[in-house]
């Protein structure tokens, strides 16, 4: 059920974003694509066009997020993490019967008593959690290549037809595995036993579940699904990127996923929201934010959580972070105060960089404080981030098949031409004779 001072919540940073850039979304680069196509194409392929996409729209200077064309605002308001994982993978809402039928896969998939067993077995102590994270895919994949393996089906979606149902199989075991993995690599970690999924508990409230070992409250429950669904999908990033360039030679979706969890495991991709913590805590109060600001900007450095390659106003996933943070923090004085150094930080940005350098609050800057209030480490920050864009990378590369082509851009080659073989020994030589020369 949800609770409806979160939703109240959510419709508010809504209307409050149509009060400031209104309704319109101004659609940029919607056409239908006639191949190939001239684009202007700066580093790290900015502005190059891969593909056509119906997942997701983002309008970067209205705020404006789409997934399927449906309202971000909306979806966090009304629906839950399990109905857009659906509505991303399959295009539409699901009926009753299809959702029934969805969350029944996901309860059956969420358990995964051999792949959990195997981590216990591996000394963890060297491993990251986002490398364990990608170990344990792997041992999800050994384990479903086993009950799959007289079908043969693991490795191949059909070039040119629909992808076959046991691809989204694959999908739905991913979704709903992950945060099963995840909780159970923190308890190891902590020494502590792995807890199973309970059948009865959403998506949300399986994690926080198998995470602490108590069952959440339906406000702590129904803001980390919110958080899942900010996170589920986000156009072309590196990770999704990364997840589609991968599938597209037709190596199998666990290989896929995995390689997009490496992406996501880089500090310019899905580290932000523990830059943004540290940050705020290394502040500890409003009051030193200035100063502190100014030291920051005096030497050209990166404020945590500020600015988007997308985005030239307030992220919208950030509008709707911000009261569910402070709404988690109420009644602890000491997550009052990170948040109010939260947003005298953002007031502060606003005058220095909003309007002349268009740098605004990101999703990692309240993200990391929603995080944080419900009692969740730092370090689980990024998979956590897996965890729910695991639906988008799914959906787009899912997508991508239907169509396949294999990923293969060029590089302009800035190298010498003509360059002579010298042999080892005449190297040698020529290196001696440079030491002795005067």
């Amino acid at each position: 059920m949800i609770n409806k001072d979160i939703q109240a919540l959510v419709l508010e940073a809504g209307q409050k974003s149509k009060a400031e850039k209104g309704t319109r979304i101004v659609p940029q680069f919607t056409e239908k694509i006639k191949w190939p196509v001239n684009c202007t194409i700066g580093p790290g392929l900015e502005g190059a066009i891969a593909c056509e996409s119906a997942v997701g729209y983002i309008d970067g200077t209205a705020g404006k997020l789409l997934y399927r064309g449906y309202d971000i605002y909306e979806l966090c308001a009304y629906s839950h993490y399990e109905e857009v994982s659906f509505l991303l993978l399959h295009g539409y809402l699901p009926t009753a019967a299809e959702l029934y039928t969805y969350q029944e896969q996901l309860a059956r998939f969420r358990s995964v008593p051999d792949v959990v067993k195997q981590l216990a077995s591996v000394n963890l102590d060297g491993l990251s959690e986002m490398a364990a994270l990608r170990l344990g895919v792997l041992f999800l994949r050994q384990a479903f290549a086993q009950i799959e393996a007289k079908e043969g089906h693991l490795n191949h979606a059909a070039v040119g037809s629909n992808v076959s149902d046991i691809n989204f199989a694959y999908c739905y075991q991913m979704i709903a595995s992950l945060p099963t993995i995840v909780a159970a690599i923190y308890r190891l970690r902590e020494g502590k036993e792995p807890i199973e999924p309970d059948p009865d508990l959403s998506h949300a409230a399986n994690f926080l579940y198998m995470l602490k070992g108590s069952k959440p409250a339906p406000e702590e429950e129904k803001v980390l699904d919110i958080a899942l669904i900010l996170h589920a999908d986000h156009g072309m990033n590196a990770s999704t990127l990364a997840t589609m360039v991968v599938a597209s030679t037709l190596s199998d979706l666990y290989f896929a996923v995995g390689a997009g969890i490496a992406a996501l495991n880089g500090p310019l991709h899905g580290g932000a929201n523990e830059d943004a913590i540290k940050m705020l805590q290394e502040i500890d109060n409003p009051e030193n934010v200035t100063v502190w600001l100014e030291r920051k900007l005096a030497k050209r450095e990166k404020v945590p959580g500020f600015g988007h390659r997308v985005y030239k106003t307030i992220d919208p996933r950030a509008r709707i972070l911000r009261p569910l943070a402070k709404q988690l923090a109420a009644g602890d004085p000491y997550l009052q105060q990170l948040c109010q150094v939260a947003e005298t930080l953002e007031r502060e940005m606003a005058v220095r960089l909003g309007k002349t350098k268009k740098v605004y609050p990101n999703v990692d800057f309240y993200s990391g404080l929603v995080y944080l209030a419900l009692g969740i480490e730092t370090r689980l920050f990024t998979p956590i981030f897996a965890i729910s864009r695991v639906a988008g990378w799914t959906a787009r590369t899912m997508e991508y098949l239907e169509n396949n082509r294999i990923f293969r851009p060029r590089a302009v080659y800035t190298g010498p031409f003509d360059v002579q073989y010298v042999p080892l020994e005449a190297r040698d030589k020529k290196i001696a004779l440079r030491k002795n020369s005067p």
